[in-house]
């Protein structure tokens, strides 16, 4: 045995034995938070969480290194998972599919954590159904500038929109910088309607919120804004759900909140250490989201009225690609954040005299999605800067290629 290791611990939860291998790893050094730390956080909190991602298939984001390294995700359920465990085969619109894992009880939640998964990314369907979702994702997303009393604003007009189409909205804190509010629907519409209904109801969040709030789907022209993300609703897309334990330093918690709430609300009091008492004393602000299902019908009627969303125009020289309408340069593609970061930090040394001008949101450093992990693309929006001042593309500062030796029909392997 690796004498860096403590021994596992067997718990029996339920009449069900979980083994948690090293249990006294530190995963959040700054609170000082085990895996078993986080094995008992979850099973304080599981009725929550498992009303949140219990029953779905979902994706392993797998943190084996800690919060400080990169993740990868995990679609295939592990080889000799327990017999807890369900699975549901999804298919892709890509061709492929993958046995996924469905938790349905606490046992369950406590071995995903086991597997170094922080925090739960189920599917917007039940493992029973998986053409029909049975839930709305929205995801107020604010782009850098924005404060969070901009985010509550977008979140009240978006609770106003769904009132008006007769659904309601659920809020919870992101985890992260945002809100998410989830909306439970009749597993009655395919993802496509659920994606055209989502997309409708950001537009008429921007259309009720100009300057606040922003449907606009491609980053450099959001601007200050809080964008209504609706793409999470697109088949291949899961969003850390209720109770998830975020990746951030001070182990913050994605948390259920009434709307009462969402105005005084500050994403980072909900954490591992404060929101089990929050559990305990409250219960869950969410208990009666499955007994609130609701009908696309509205959103879809006011999607024909609004008629099809603006396209981006795109190249003409025969590639399809869709061309940007601000002027963009890219200035790196890295394996991790960190290394995106130094990236962007040796461009603005080189161009010293004009990184005033940039505005907040004018520097993007967006996480993409690889085959099994994230990958990070830095790019400049120039529009604040004279045009006779702008710097030229040049050649990447670093060029990671996340698709090097991947084969799929129509790429050989490189």
């Amino acid at each position: 045995m690796n004498p860096s290791k403590s021994p596992s611990e067997i718990l029996d939860i339920a009449g069900s034995e979980v083994r948690i291998s090293n249990p006294d790893k530190v995963v959040f050094p700054e609170p000082g938070l085990t895996k078993l730390d986080l094995v008992n956080y979850y099973l304080a909190v599981a009725e929550g969480a498992l009303r949140g991602a219990g029953g779905r298939p979902m994706v392993l984001k797998r943190f084996p290194k800690g919060i400080d390294a990169e993740p990868f995700f995990q679609k295939r359920v592990p080889e000799n998972h327990p017999g807890f465990i369900d699975t549901a085969t999804l298919h892709y619109s890509s061709g492929t599919s993958a046995e996924e894992t469905v938790i349905r009880d606490a046992a369950g939640l406590a071995w995903v954590v086991n597997l170094g998964c922080l925090d739960l990314n189920p599917h917007p369907v039940r493992a029973e159904d998986l053409d029909h979702p049975d839930e709305l994702r929205v995801d107020l997303d604010p782009m850098p500038g924005v404060d969070w009393s901009r985010i509550v604003d977008t979140a009240y007009v978006a609770q106003d929109v769904l009132d008006d189409v007769g659904l309601v909205g659920w809020p919870k804190t992101s985890g992260s910088r945002g809100l998410h509010i989830l909306v439970r629907i009749a597993p009655q519409w395919s993802y496509r309607d659920v994606r055209l209904a989502a997309e409708t109801l950001a537009r008429e969040v921007e259309n009720r919120a100009p300057g606040l709030a922003t449907a606009k789907w491609w980053k450099e022209e959001r601007g200050e804004s809080v964008f209504v993300d609706f793409n999470q609703n697109a088949k291949d897309r899961t969003v850390a759900s209720a109770y998830s334990v975020r990746s951030r330093p001070d182990a913050r918690v994605s948390t259920p909140l009434t709307w009462n709430e969402v105005r005084s609300a500050r994403p980072e009091q909900f954490t591992v250490h404060s929101v089990p008492e929050r559990f305990s004393d409250l219960g869950d602000p969410h208990a009666g989201i499955d007994d609130a299902a609701g009908s696309l019908d509205g959103l879809l009627s006011l999607a024909a009225e609004l008629g099809p969303a603006e396209k981006a125009p795109r190249s003409g020289d025969g590639s399809g690609r869709r061309m940007s309408t601000m002027p963009l340069i890219e200035v790196a593609r890295t394996k991790t954040k960190p290394e995106a970061e130094a990236a962007l930090d040796e461009w603005k040394a080189r161009y010293a005299d004009v990184v005033s001008l940039l505005h907040p949101a004018d520097v993007l450093v967006d996480g993409m999605r690889g085959s099994s992990s994230l990958w990070y693309r830095v790019r400049v929006n120039l529009q604040h800067i004279p045009e006779d001042r702008r710097p030229p593309q040049e050649k990447l500062i670093a060029d990671y290629d996340p698709w090097a030796g991947k084969e799929w029909p129509g790429r050989p392997a490189s």
